[in-house]
């Protein structure tokens, strides 16, 4: 009892299967395009849930970073800062990529625009906060550096002027000419540090101007400018004072020096003055004679040397030297003797004088 399908059933039906399978493949790719626009949402979402995570760890971070208390805290803050600006460039970066693929989820129209542009404004908001947080953070950390940097700067100069204070204000002046010498070249060479020194205290006030008003405006900065301006004054006036001491250190000594070899000459000129006998004899009495016109040129050159003693002592005596009655008594010392030398020359001269003339006017006879 079989009877063969009609071929125009059997076509019906390929045609119908045909037709269910575009309407499957179209509903496929539409179910694959919607569950694409999908995820990409709920991945926008997501990205922007963890930025705004990230954003506000980032802000709790900031709200509770200090400045530091010194030069040292600071610069570890300074450099995490940077650390940090780093993450937040690439942060940035990501960020402006999520805010692309929202602008494009808003073209396609598929869902509500209404929840992804409130969303995108919001983070806006809050990623411009943070940056001007950071930005605030960062400036803070530049003041407090500035500031730090100043405080350490001015106790380095405040310990140098105190160290240089006790070196100039030294009673050691030597106890020789070649001692109080070294230490006249020492003391000069402090001076002009002292002298390089002085741009810097002057530049303390506008360092200071500089800073920002919250560190400039305290009163114990700006008694401790006060109080490296008065102490560089006072080192400087102590420096001039103890050049004066070491010159008239220098002064004396070399005084005493001349004096010593002055008196070396009077003792040699003393003695052969008092042991020697005039000579009866003519020749012997022209010999000595001779002698007598040396001894006029030693004198000379001697007397020179004592003037200028006695300038040296009267300039020393003038200017208030604390040694002055020692130095007062070594000139009279020197002059009384230098005068009983000369008593004994003229002494000695006019019994030659005598004995020449009784020897000439023997001759004649």
């Amino acid at each position: 009892g079989y009877q063969p399908c009609d071929p125009q059933i059997i076509c019906n039906r390929v045609n119908h299967v045909q037709t269910c399978l575009e309407e499957l493949e179209e509903l496929a790719a539409k179910r694959r395009k919607e569950l694409e626009d999908s995820r990409q949402l709920w991945t926008f979402f997501q990205e922007m849930e963890e930025a705004e995570a990230w954003i506000r760890e980032k802000e709790k971070i900031l709200a509770a970073k200090t400045c530091g208390r010194d030069l040292s805290s600071v610069m570890t803050l300074t450099n995490k800062h940077k650390t940090m600006l780093g993450e937040l460039g690439n942060r940035r970066a990501l960020l402006h990529q999520t805010m692309k693929k929202g602008e494009k989820i808003l073209a396609k129209k598929s869902f509500s625009s209404v929840g992804i542009q409130e969303k995108m404004r919001e983070v806006c908001l809050r990623w411009k906060k943070l940056e001007e947080v950071t930005g605030l953070h960062q400036q803070r950390l530049e003041d407090a550096l500035n500031f730090f940097q100043f405080s350490a700067e001015t106790d380095d100069l405040v310990a140098w002027l105190q160290d240089t204070y006790r070196i100039v204000s030294s009673d050691d002046f030597g106890h020789d000419d070649y001692s109080s010498q070294a230490l006249l070249r020492k003391h000069r060479a402090v001076v002009d540090e002292v002298e390089k020194h002085r741009a810097a205290v002057l530049s303390l006030r506008k360092q200071l101007a500089l800073l920002a008003p919250d560190h400039r405006q305290g009163v114990d900065v700006q008694i401790r400018v006060v109080e490296v301006e008065q102490l560089y004054g006072e080192v400087a006036e102590v420096a001039v004072l103890r050049t004066q001491w070491l010159q008239d250190a220098l002064a004396v000594y070399r005084m005493f020096s001349e004096v010593h070899a002055c008196e070396v000459w009077v003792d040699e000129k003393e003695q052969w003055l008092e042991k020697m006998e005039v000579p009866e004899e003519l020749d012997e009495v022209e010999v000595v004679q001779h002698r007598f016109e040396s001894l006029d040129q030693e004198m000379n050159s001697v007397m020179g040397r004592i003037l200028d003693v006695n300038q040296v002592v009267q300039q020393l005596v003038d200017g208030g030297h604390p040694s002055s009655d020692e130095v007062r008594s070594c000139q009279d010392h020197l002059n009384s003797r230098w005068n009983r030398v000369v008593e004994l020359v003229e002494s000695k001269k006019s019994q030659l004088s005598s004995v020449l003339k009784i020897q000439n006017f023997l001759l004649e006879c």
